[in-house]
């Protein structure tokens, strides 16, 4: 079959979700034309060209994204059968975009897809659906709840769509290296900047899945606390792959670097050792972080050149609520680790929750300043509010204050309302004044957020204090990405208008 693969934003890197699926779908005999919405308009020919859309959902900013996306699409083509694949895809179930011959996969997406193409190309494709092999399928959830699919039972559907989850952690073997030759070229997607210098960036797999099972996170509601390593010689074919393309920074993509340590290290070491000058970024929990403080010079001497780590909250009790693993404390602690071995740590927050105050809201923008994060920290983190996509782990069992929060479902999640409009307003006037700020300093946007927070009332000084901590590096020595937005951030104006789709 003829299949176009979208994506709509994965962090302004090339997207593995067109990638993956792209070097699976050719080598099973399909045709493939990939386009990357968020740089690449979708020519009307190829729309036309295509028996099928397969479009990538790994996150929520994407899941809006796509959603526009694909009601462009069907405007043109109203019955083309589509394939939601990613982490968002059960979110989706009973969307009115979501067609009865269409595809929700989250999890392990290819194999799952490549049965869907192959029962649409049958003579009886809605009624066959259901006949794809066993050997297909890893899982299921249906509606209602999860379940496991064992060998022989065939997927459960709800309304012509089917939903998938992993089965047991294994190895991830060595298939088709990701397929990027309809992309763009590496050079127009998100740069390491360090030091007055811009290097490409590309990003790469080397596992899936988590071992934990963070409450708020959308990776635990799929992978319950499962990991699995993609085969080091997958991993470093496709780093050879991109530095080749002019990469000169590697981004790994998975939801945690360390869940598997001596899989890391090997990964680590191997591109160390084919590409020297090759440096690298990563996502740790705080928990790894503390656990295994041994292996941070290590990686620093790899290449190791930042790390992005969830810390979330200052507000221990919001910490213990969404299962994180860490308290405050720790996260100074996360801090002096890693910067003693000459890395930087960039944090992600969670600013916003059913548990928030003013006053937690100060606690958050004074540590960052404490700590000297101000420089290391993209705006719109302060922003981010609590997401309670379909199986969320925390609304399957909501606390007191939660529960009294909640205002029903619709479009895909649970909606809640903060403790006071207050914290509503200010949450989307920092969020307003995050996607505003464009290339200004980020001391500026910091101090400008922190003024509207202390304009609120969260109890704040006038200005943001100096660090208490002894100075880290200065700000044009602070490595960074190029893209600066993040995947539970609502889509700016910019990225819903760069959305080329015939219409």
């Amino acid at each position: 079959m003829r299949v176009l693969l979208l994506s709509t934003y994965e962090l302004g890197h090339q997207p593995l979700g067109i990638a993956g699926p792209a070097a699976a779908l050719e080598a099973s005999g399909h045709m493939t034309r990939g386009v990357d919405l968020a740089v690449s308009d979708l020519p009307a020919e190829t729309l036309k060209w295509a028996d099928a859309v397969a479009i990538s959902i790994p996150m929520h900013t994407a899941t809006l994204l796509a959603l526009e996306a694909v009601s462009a699409v069907r405007s043109q083509r109203p019955a083309i059968p589509v394939a939601w694949h990613g982490l968002y895809a059960p979110v989706l179930a009973g969307n009115d975009l979501v067609l009865p011959d269409d595809l929700l996969v989250a999890g392990d997406a290819v194999p799952a897809v490549l049965a869907w193409l192959e029962s649409l190309s049958g003579e009886q494709a809605s009624r066959n659906r259901e006949q794809a092999p066993a050997t297909a399928w890893q899982g299921t959830i249906e509606a209602g709840g999860r379940g496991t699919a064992e060998a022989g039972e065939s997927p459960g559907t709800v309304g012509g769509t089917v939903l998938i989850e992993l089965g047991p952690p294994r190895s991830i073997g060595p298939a088709s290296r990701p397929l990027r030759r309809d992309l763009l070229p590496l050079a127009g997607y998100a740069r390491l900047l360090h030091q007055s210098r811009e290097v490409v960036a590309a990003s790469v797999e080397a596992s899936r899945g988590c071992n934990h099972r963070c409450r708020h996170c959308p990776v635990a509601s799929i992978y319950h606390g499962r990991s699995r390593p993609v085969e080091t010689e997958a991993v470093l074919d496709d780093i050879a792959q991109v530095v080749a393309a002019g990469a000169g920074h590697i981004s790994f993509a998975d939801p945690d670097f360390l869940n598997r340590p001596r899989h890391a290290l090997d990964v680590a070491r191997r591109l160390h050792g084919a590409f020297p000058s090759v440096t690298f970024d990563a996502t740790v929990k705080v928990e790894h972080i503390l656990a295994h403080r041994e292996v941070w010079p290590e990686l620093a001497a790899s290449g190791l050149n930042f790390i992005v780590s969830a810390f979330e909250s200052v507000d221990d009790r919001v910490l213990t609520l969404l299962d994180k693993g860490h308290t405050a404390e720790d996260e100074a602690t996360a801090l002096e680790i890693v910067r003693a071995a000459g890395t930087e740590l960039r944090p992600s927050w969670l600013p916003f929750t059913p548990w928030t105050s003013l006053a937690s809201v100060g606690a958050l923008l004074q540590f960052s300043a404490d700590q000297d994060l101000v420089w290391s920290t993209d705006p719109v983190q302060y922003s981010i509010r609590l997401l309670l996509p379909t199986g969320s782990l925390l609304v399957e069992r909501p606390d007191e204050v939660l529960a009294q929060s909640l205002r029903g479902v619709g479009g895909g999640s649970t909606k809640w309302v903060a403790p006071s409009r207050g914290l509503d307003d200010l949450q989307l006037a920092i969020a307003a004044r995050a996607e505003a700020a464009g290339d200004e300093p980020i001391d500026v946007t910091f101090s400008a957020i922190w003024d509207l927070a202390r304009r609120a009332g969260a109890p704040l000084a006038a200005a943001p204090p100096q660090p208490s901590v002894a100075p880290w590096l200065a700000p044009a020595q602070r490595p960074r990405l190029s893209e600066s937005w993040f995947c539970c951030a609502e889509p700016t104006g910019a990225q819903l208008r760069r959305l080329g789709v015939p219409s």
